[in-house]
């Protein structure tokens, strides 16, 4: 197993808050597997693939950051990397809540997995993935939110939705 962890979510999109989280989790494991989940209670902009590509491109430079997709439950998904810690990155008392009802689910469903949380530099702190789409949706430029090649990809994929609704009207 190693010194490795699973840092999973939906990272659609990605944004500097959770970079910030995967980086800094790096000074704690020697290796981090960032895991795009398929999350069936969402509707996501970009597909799991966009997903992956994008944070492959991201971490291109980074030998110990593997990026993988997963579908189904994440305890699952560690057994079978091999791995039982999972890292999360916690913004709000309301991650907090939301975070620790996961945890308490998952560790009844595997009791060996641990989870360990780190808190968002404040400096990301109000960074969430839908706040992200609806500013680039009004032609802000995200500078400071997202990574530019995030921040290409989703102007790309709001201005093509936006010319969709439009023909549509």
């Amino acid at each position: 197993m190693g010194n490795q962890a699973i840092c999973a979510g939906s990272f659609d999109p990605p944004t500097n808050g959770h970079i910030n989280i995967i980086e800094r989790g790096l000074k704690i494991f020697d290796k981090i597997i960032v895991a795009v989940a398929v999350n069936t209670t969402k509707t996501p902009i970009f597909t799991p693939e966009e997903r992956v590509e994008m944070l492959r491109e991201i971490f291109k430079d980074r030998q110990n950051i593997e990026i993988d997709a997963f579908k189904g439950l994440l305890v699952e998904y560690a057994k079978s990397k091999g791995i039982n810690r999972i890292l999360r990155g916690l913004r709000t008392v309301g991650d907090y809540e939301y975070e620790s009802q996961m945890a308490l689910a998952n560790k009844t469903l595997d009791p060996d997995v641990e989870f360990l949380y780190m808190m968002t530099e404040g400096k990301y702190a109000h960074l969430s993935s839908s706040i992200i789409k609806e500013v680039i949706s009004f032609g802000a430029s995200g500078c400071g939110m997202i990574h530019p090649v995030v921040a290409e990809r989703l102007r790309d994929k709001l201005l093509v939705n936006k010319k969709r609704g439009e023909q549509q009207s």
